[in-house]
């Protein structure tokens, strides 16, 4: 499948992406970096389904990690660096995990990135990626002020080279499917998608107009329903 041309209609439905995470890779008694982690949502949601397990989430916005120290819990460390520079030792982790983060890796950084956390894994440990796919009706909406076609395939490309320069990885496993995505009115999806705090994109009034009018045909009684395609790509690391 090119997945640039991947039907979101088409693919399963994931509410739950822990659900794949859970089902490719042990997840009990782990210790897990997420690079990139956000909010760390699906970090939060995995310590609850796993006691046993300890999760890193590193974070580069600055923002968005003072909201993260804020708000504690047990067994999830936060940390603040970049995938290019994990400030942590070599094999320290059973596991690594990038969501939706990999494509806002500068693209000169990637493979760095990439050679960070096969540093940081044990061997035979295993890296979980994944990545939108270009497509659908809210990729349509969202690439009027933020196309990211370039880095989205700069994502794929360096987890290519990442497996066939070296032999620091292994394929182990691909998933395509599609994450429901919900916003109750313009104000939320506005708020959430068009202002986020780790990128500026130099949003005018007439783009938001313009962006305001592509979303709202999709609104209905209970607010404007969308699915996400997503790819995940799981690694294994060597040696």
């Amino acid at each position: 499948m090119n997945e640039h041309q991947a039907d979101p209609d088409q693919l399963p439905l994931v509410r739950d992406e822990l659900d794949v995470l859970d089902d490719l890779v042990p997840l009990a008694g782990q210790r897990i970096i997420e690079l990139g982690c956000g909010n760390a949502r699906l970090a939060r949601a995995l310590l609850l389904r796993h006691a046993g397990s300890q999760v890193v989430g590193l974070e580069v916005d600055a923002v968005q990690h003072t909201k993260n120290v804020s708000s504690p819990q047990d067994r999830l460390l936060f940390v603040a660096g970049s995938a290019e520079a994990v400030p942590f030792p070599d094999a320290g982790f059973d596991g690594a995990m990038m969501l939706k983060s990999l494509h806002h890796v500068p693209l000169d950084g990637m493979d760095a990135a990439l050679a960070e956390v096969a540093r940081v894994v044990k061997p035979g440990g295993w890296f979980y990626v994944s990545e939108p796919i270009y497509g659908g009706a809210l990729n349509e909406i969202v690439r009027l002020y933020n196309d990211e076609n370039t880095v989205r395939r700069a994502a794929q490309a360096a987890l290519d080279r990442a497996l066939t320069i070296g032999t620091q990885w292994d394929a182990a496993g691909e998933r395509r499917f599609a994450q429901p995505a919900h916003f109750k009115d313009w104000a939320e999806f506005e708020q959430r998608m068009l202002y986020p705090s780790f990128a500026d994109h130099h949003i005018t009034p007439a783009l938001v107009a313009r962006v305001r009018d592509a979303f709202m045909p999709h609104m209905g009684a209970d607010g404007a329903h969308f699915v996400r395609p997503m790819h995940v790509r799981l690694l294994r690391r060597t040696g």
